[in-house]
């Protein structure tokens, strides 16, 4: 508390380009926890920062940290060090451009450990394994909605305040977010800086140019669950299964009994041969899959590992609890795509399209 204490003092009015290092105006609080609670006011620290900004003395540009001014200076300056072997770009770090050179080899260094799904990047991979947690941290302030990125929240706050600071020269476009008005303005210049390095196709967006590149590699990551087929976009695989919504298309040849998956007429298929081969050790009940024993045991054990994070309730499967938080949100998320019904569940959509058909 002390060493707060000779923290305190007015601010300064030299110049903000002098500054050497950010000094916070700190309350006294006499209590810790009425410290922490200050701590916490983002409100305060956006002002204090805001105010305390490091800028560039060539363009300008502010910015909160010293290490990003200096970043940002490398490349105001002009000064290029590490040039892309493939292709005419070049960078100021040698980690961007490891990073670029990726784009050419393919190489996804960093893999999910529950999925297998792999990334260029680490930053991507550790945004994509909060969706396997479930957590959200980021919180809107006035309307509570949570968002796994920082990114995310700062898009949705524009919605609230209605503010669109980046405005296109050319016309009177303005956005909320300074890529969208970029993108916007390859649409006055023509141009197309991304190329493929395979054909020399040029694109107006980076994402363009990955889906692009798939149709050279020829990679089929998005698969259906269903049947067989997989598919370069997941867009196309969306579209896909819209197809399979009330179709069986999977016959068995000893009863005629129709499955929407195939995995669901070879285990079908088991109940012809009267084979269970997965015994329970506690009681020896048998059963025809895995998952089948898995989910028997838990009622020998009371084991319920699925809970509800709103009202604590737990169940034994997933699905379970899947069909259970969707109670809670109320949401009809499902659209029938004749008459526009919507239903909470996709099963009572399911059945509520055999009516159409007939």
């Amino acid at each position: 508390m002390d060493h707060l204490r000779t923290l305190k003092q007015e601010p300064t009015s030299f110049p903000l380009q002098e500054i050497e290092f950010i000094t916070v105006k700190v309350e006294k609080h006499p209590i810790k926890e009425e410290l922490s609670q200050h701590f916490r006011k983002p409100d305060l620290f956006k002002q204090e920062i805001a105010s305390l900004s490091f800028q560039c003395n060539l363009c300008g540009k502010k910015f909160a940290k010293k290490f990003k001014l200096v970043k940002h200076q490398k490349t105001c300056s002009g000064e290029i060090k590490f040039q892309c072997s493939q292709c005419v770009k070049s960078f100021t770090l040698k980690a961007d451009l490891v990073r670029h050179q990726r784009t050419h080899t393919g190489e996804r260094p960093f893999q999910c450990s529950q999925c297998n799904k792999r990334f260029i990047q680490k930053s991507n991979l550790v945004t994509h394994q909060i969706t396997h947690t479930g957590e959200k941290p980021f919180q809107c302030s006035q309307c509570n909605k949570s968002f796994i990125q920082k990114g995310s929240l700062v898009r949705h706050q524009a919605t609230h305040t209605g503010e669109k600071p980046f405005q296109c020269s050319e016309c009177d476009n303005s956005f909320t977010q300074k890529t969208l008005l970029v993108r916007h303005q390859t649409t006055h210049t023509g141009e197309r800086p991304f190329q493929c390095s395979q054909c020399t196709k040029n694109f107006t967006q980076k994402s363009d140019l990955v889906r692009h590149q798939i149709t050279h590699t020829g990679e089929r990551s998005f698969q259906c669950s269903q049947c067989d087929k997989s598919f370069t976009q997941k867009y196309d695989l969306v579209k896909h299964k819209i197809t399979h919504i009330g179709k069986k298309p999977f016959l068995c040849s000893q009863c005629n009994k129709s499955f929407k998956r195939k995995s669901y007429l070879v285990t079908h298929q088991i109940t012809h041969s009267g084979e269970k081969p997965f015994q329970c050790s506690l009681c020896n009940k048998s059963f025809i899959r895995k998952s089948n024993l898995v989910t028997h045991q838990m009622t020998h054990t009371g084991e319920k590992p699925f809970q509800c994070s709103q009202c604590d309730k737990k169940f034994i499967r997933k699905c379970s609890l899947v069909t259970h938080q969707i109670m809670h949100i109320g949401e009809k998320l499902f659209q029938c795509s004749q008459c526009n019904k919507r239903f909470t569940l996709i099963s009572d959509l399911v059945r509520h399209q055999i009516k159409h058909t007939g």
